[in-house]
């Protein structure tokens, strides 16, 4: 029986998943935060490498069960599925993307998955220009990349929902003061 959180915190740049999953990371006990950044090689052989990276990312989160050790990514493979149905890589990812999600469907953890998003979708100008913003060499931020990114992310959230009852699929709309976001994240998550 699970004894502890698995939290994944997806969403397009600028939804503020750096500052939800610091805020998760320090205020539940016991917990280890995740980054990932995916693969850059939108060839096709880049989803030979996505499928090994997160194949192997499922086989560590099982060998993290029942060790009463909470844990939050920022980001994993739904990123990759949410880039290939917009089109940005040179492959689909939807066969390799199923078989990871019924997997991770079936880990003993309480899981969690959260789609953060803007409803006032203006603000994705304002934060990913904002000063001290991470440019990453590779790619560019802009705000019509972050919308078509929400919209995919809330759709897949929606699919999921559907299909797997005992993820707990939740959408928070994080444009609003940040302590009413943390307020509902605590009873939400229940801690």
């Amino acid at each position: 029986m699970a004894n502890s959180k698995l939290i994944v915190i997806e969403g397009p740049q600028g939804a503020g998943k750096t500052t939800i999953t610091d805020f998760l990371r320090y205020s539940l006990s016991y917990t280890n935060l995740y980054r990932l950044s995916g693969t850059s090689d939108s060839t096709p052989t880049g989803k030979k490498k996505a499928e090994e990276m997160y194949i192997d990312l499922l086989e560590y989160m099982k060998k993290m069960e029942n060790k009463s050790i909470n844990m939050v990514f920022d980001r994993t493979f739904f990123t990759e599925e949410n880039y290939c149905r917009l089109g940005k890589k040179q492959y689909t990812f939807t066969d390799v993307y199923n078989k990871l999600l019924e997997d991770f469907s079936n880990l003993d953890f309480e899981i969690y998955y959260i789609t953060l998003y803007l409803e006032d979708e203006n603000l994705y100008h304002e934060r990913l220009n904002r000063e001290g913003k991470a440019i990453y060499k590779e790619s560019k931020y802009e705000a019509k990349n972050s919308i078509d990114q929400q919209k995919m992310y809330l759709q897949m959230a929606e699919e999921i929902k559907e299909k797997y009852p005992n993820i707990n699929v939740i959408n928070i709309n994080n444009d609003r003061d940040l302590d009413e976001v943390k307020k509902e994240l605590r009873k939400i998550i229940n801690f």
